[in-house]
């Protein structure tokens, strides 16, 4: 994670966090990375961005209200752009490519995020609810200091496991993630999951404070039903 003594951290952490945003791990590159980035800069580190809970949400619905047709992809590019601008960092995006950068791979390495049994990434305090939005690639000349994190894997203690046994339709199982099972329950009017969010992820007992609310949760499931064309 990152060292919060430095002034540069701070303002940075302010700045993302003035937008609904959070710094959710770090780590330092290596020489697996050198594909990484094609400018005159290489980068020495990695931050991971992304929201946690519906921190994001009063911040994309604003802007949405006065840009007819802006997307979460559109508004997160716009305000991440303009925060690495700043503070003089490139920024990578899960959803543009080719090429496609591994962010499941990079939240591995920063110790502090992990693989839960229904696929998602977990954070030991946030749990489920928190998304990718972007990647800071610092350079080698920048300040701020980077370290790496070496926090305990939260569904380690979970004997329980709700989220393998409360989907309504058993998507979610050790042998995998039944997608079209999935999509087609909550193509279904006047489900829970499509109102307030994925059941089997709301079972989850780690970071249930931060679960989305639900006009946050029912906009990512409409948008979900609208790409595979069930709206």
């Amino acid at each position: 994670m990152f060292d919060d003594s430095a002034k540069p951290l701070s303002d940075l952490t302010s700045s993302l966090r003035n937008n609904g945003l959070e710094l959710l791990g770090s780590f330092e590159l290596d020489q697996r990375d050198r594909w990484l980035h094609e400018g005159t800069r290489q980068p020495r580190a990695i931050a991971l961005v992304g929201n946690v809970g519906s921190d994001i949400w009063p911040h994309f619905d604003a802007a949405r209200q006065g840009r007819s047709g802006l997307t979460l992809d559109q508004w997160t590019e716009d305000t991440i752009d303009g925060i690495a601008s700043n503070f003089g960092f490139d920024a990578v995006y899960p959803f543009k490519g080719p090429p496609y950068y591994p962010f499941i791979e990079w939240a591995k390495r920063t110790g502090s995020l992990f693989s839960s049994p229904i696929g998602l990434t977990i954070h030991p305090i946030y749990g489920l609810w928190i998304a990718f939005r972007a990647a800071l690639l610092i350079s080698q000349d920048h300040p701020i200091d980077v370290k790496g994190s070496s926090a305990q894997h939260p569904c380690d203690s979970c004997r329980s496991r709700p989220c393998l046994t409360t989907c309504p339709v058993n998507a979610f199982t050790e042998t995998g993630y039944h997608f079209e099972a999935c999509l087609d329950h909550i193509a279904t009017p006047d489900n829970a999951c499509r109102e307030g969010g994925c059941l089997a992820r709301r079972s989850c007992p780690v970071g249930s404070a931060h679960r989305y609310k639900n006009p946050h949760a029912a906009f990512h499931m409409a948008q979900l039903l609208r790409a595979h064309s069930k709206t």
